[in-house]
């Protein structure tokens, strides 16, 4: 489903991504982990199209991303920043609608509604669905913007840290559904997460960034280890599994006693 080749891009002189490669498959959700600074979100926009790499190659679908029309790409891509701001001043049902713009004509038709009734049904959002988004919490508007996201019916999800502001139930809500719609319909998903534990309890993959590159890749056995959270994060930090779900427990930055 997607494909990420030797994928470079910065700002300005700066470069963030120094040659990253990654694979999504369809049914499959793969976490982006890391420190601040080390690309996560500037690997999702390049994904999605909205920055420009300096060097590299996105396929979707086995095609350049670069080939497809703007309408069309909203029809492969969806898209959860982390953040929209409280400008929308749209009713919340009314901003999920959008989510349906790639696939409708000039009015949403009856499989539009009935999507974005799905949706919102899903995600628990019935008290909020005409609420004006702006006047929502941080938590609320986040699940409105995977709202939105889901009602686009793209094959692959780009999320980006889809559970900051969330609180414990919801966090767990969002993960659950994701991986839910991941496997039912064959989604692939990509998403940036500095919650480990979360991210080794939901994804199929992990691929953990430093410095703009892939410092590992794998299950999550393989890369969340003593070691890696040492030598990337400058941490110690026990790890491990307590009734088959992981924790991570930080010890002591690295140079504290």
């Amino acid at each position: 489903m997607l494909a990420v080749e030797g994928l470079r891009a910065g700002y300005g002189t700066v470069e963030i991504l120094g040659g990253v490669d990654l694979a999504v498959h369809a049914g499959e959700v793969v976490s982006l982990v890391g420190p601040n600074g080390t690309g996560k979100s500037t690997l999702l926009k390049c994904v999605n199209g909205i920055m420009k790499p300096t060097a590299g190659r996105v396929t979707v679908g086995g095609r350049a991303i670069e080939t497809y029309q703007r309408r069309e790409l909203a029809r492969a891509i969806a898209y959860v920043p982390q953040s929209a701001g409280s400008a929308m001043s749209l009713p919340v049902i009314d901003l999920v609608g959008l989510g349906r713009a790639p696939h409708r004509g000039l009015h949403p038709g009856q499989h539009d509604r009935e999507v974005v009734l799905d949706v919102i049904e899903r995600l628990h959002l019935q008290p909020l669905a005409f609420r004006l988004f702006g006047a929502l919490s941080g938590g609320e508007r986040q699940r409105v913007l995977l709202a939105r996201a889901l009602a686009q019916e793209s094959h692959l999800l780009l999320l980006d840290e889809p559970t900051n502001a969330l609180d414990l139930r919801h966090q767990l809500e969002t993960m659950t559904i994701v991986r839910e719609l991941a496997k039912e319909r064959g989604y692939a998903v990509l998403l940036a997460i500095h919650d480990l534990a979360l991210a080794g309890r939901f994804s199929d993959r992990l691929v953990m960034l430093s410095a703009g590159r892939v410092h590992v890749e794998g299950y999550w056995d393989r890369v969340i280890t003593p070691g890696h959270l040492q030598s990337v994060y400058g941490v110690g930090a026990l790890v491990g599994t307590d009734n088959g779900l992981p924790y991570v427990i930080p010890t002591k930055p690295e140079g504290r006693e």
